[in-house]
């Protein structure tokens, strides 16, 4: 079983969701809900698994800037547009319903929004 304290495996894991909002996004349809809520949810576990490298704890939460926060509170300053951050952590939920669908343009920035994360991250974890 792995370890929910291994910074390491958050990244391992994070990267099937990055690659799943990739895939996603370029299917014959585009399924842009499916998309952002994957690409929020890499930001949210390289954010969380940055606090489980500090051995920091953290409440079971999406909101992407509260968990920014955290890491802010743990010393880790994630250069990230907050605003950007906001419009991604929306997706945990709002793209889970119907009457939500974001545009392919909103996912494509989903993802850049993600990518920025992953990149700081994976330099942060030493994740070759």
């Amino acid at each position: 079983m792995s370890s929910p304290k291994n910074p390491l495996e958050w990244a391992a894991k994070t990267e099937e969701d990055f690659t799943v909002a990739h895939v996603l996004l370029r299917c014959k349809i585009p399924l842009t809900a499916s998309s952002c809520f994957h690409a929020q949810q890499c930001a949210e576990k390289y954010l969380k698994g940055i606090l489980v490298a500090r051995n920091t704890e953290f409440p079971k939460i999406h909101d992407l800037l509260q968990i920014l926060d955290l890491c802010e509170q743990a010393g880790v300053f994630v250069p990230i547009d907050e605003d950007a951050l906001d419009r991604l952590s929306k997706y945990a939920v709002t793209t889970r319903y119907p009457g939500n669908a974001p545009t392919v343009d909103q996912a494509r920035d989903a993802i850049e929004t993600a990518k920025t994360v992953r990149k700081f991250a994976r330099k942060f974890l030493n994740v070759k």
